[in-house]
């Protein structure tokens, strides 16, 4: 990947940022599952969580790219504190595109600012893949609207300022009856949050379950046209995606990191194992199936920079589901290098694969990744 000098600098940045904040915080995070609190300044400072917010408003205006780069090399430490670069992104960008103008100057100048977190509230406990199951619903109150409904795996949403809530404005099936609604956490009665999931792997970064009774929320908080929210979430999604290719990119990285590290130390035999052709066929796959990866997550960026939106679906999709696919398989090799010490924490690998295993699923489990890059490629044929 040829990267300007703009971009090379900016990752340079980022990894030193890294090494010298996140690297020591990883296996605490992990193993207390703390959101870390301490880091939102220092990334706010960077404006790692604000990327996406255009320049217009005060913020960095951040390409797919930079983002991307962000995510990377975060993840070669902690995939969970990498989340929080481009936090903001699932907010910020159907503001950006669909957003009017006075909401706009509501919120991205407040975000610009580095401080805010926000949150996205789209799955529901029936309706993951399938975002025309969801079931909750804002009925239309004079200028408001009142939201009822549950929604499920809200990232940071108990530590956001901002959430955005997706509901069904009308009764029926499919996707053209829904809306996103901004709520500002602050002051909205009939809004709660669950305990925080124990999840198996990514931990630190908080998923809770959200609860909406009667939450009432202005109108002038609707995103776009009434009924017209799915496509903003898409288009969200499309970018988002391969911001979890990039983390599952860093975090293979890390795991490779470690495990020659490891080869080259560990003597067996007399010798390192690093020298047996069976640990060198198992590191040489495993940096093949990393820069095949990143390959392919960098040709989509590009794709997303210069507004290729005919193309981006499906490379998103792809580079997510292959980058994620890799990142499952490269961290469990990276278990197998160091053996019995692979599958002890005193080691980060282990934590590595358990991370690894939630970027085949979230953002759209790797089944869905695949049904549409089948629909985009046999579009091409028809």
């Amino acid at each position: 990947m040829d990267f300007t000098p703009e971009e090379q600098a900016f990752r340079d940045s980022v990894r030193r940022f890294a090494e010298k904040h996140v690297a020591p915080l990883a296996a605490e995070l992990d193993e207390q599952d703390r959101f870390p609190h301490e880091l939102i300044p220092l990334y706010g400072e960077m404006g790692l969580l604000q990327l996406w917010v255009p320049e217009a408003y005060g913020g960095p205006g951040a390409n797919l790219t930079m983002v991307c780069s962000a995510r990377e090399e975060i993840a070669r430490f902690s995939e969970a504190c990498s989340l929080l670069a481009g936090e903001t992104t699932m907010f910020v960008l159907p503001l950006v595109h669909f957003g009017s103008e006075e909401q706009k100057e509501r919120y991205l100048p407040k975000i610009a600012e580095g401080r805010t977190l926000t949150a996205i509230a789209l799955s529901e406990p029936g309706a993951g893949s399938d975002v025309s199951a969801i079931r909750t619903r804002a009925v239309r109150d004079g200028d408001d609207y009142l939201i009822t409904g549950q929604k499920q795996w809200c990232s940071f949403g108990n530590v956001a300022q901002h959430i955005l809530v997706f509901a069904k404005t009308s009764e029926g099936g499919g996707v053209d009856n829904i809306s996103p609604f901004i709520v500002d956490v602050e002051g909205a009665d009939g809004l709660s949050f669950g305990k925080p999931e124990r999840k198996m792997g990514m931990k630190g970064a908080v998923n809770v379950p959200v609860f909406l009774d009667q939450v009432r929320v202005p109108a002038a908080n609707r995103l776009g046209e009434e009924g017209k929210g799915f496509r903003a979430a898409m288009r969200a999604l499309d970018l988002n995606r391969p911001a979890i290719a990039a983390a599952s990119v860093g975090l293979a990285q890390g795991a490779l990191d470690v495990a020659a590290a490891y080869a080259l130390e560990r003597q067996q035999f007399k010798r390192p194992i690093a020298e047996f052709q069976g640990i060198q066929f198992m590191l040489a796959d495993m940096a093949m199936q990393l820069e095949a990866a990143r390959s392919l997550l960098y040709r989509c960026t590009r794709a997303g920079d210069r507004g290729d939106w005919d193309r981006l679906p499906m490379l998103a999709s792809m580079a997510k589901c292959f980058a994620s696919d890799m990142a499952m398989k490269v961290t469990t090799d990276a278990v197998q290098v160091l053996g019995g010490y692979g599958y002890i924490k005193d080691y980060p690998v282990e934590r590595m694969m358990r991370d690894a295993k939630l970027n085949q699923i979230f953002e759209g489990t790797n089944q869905i990744q695949r049904i549409v890059v089948a629909r985009e490629l046999l579009r091409q044929y028809r």
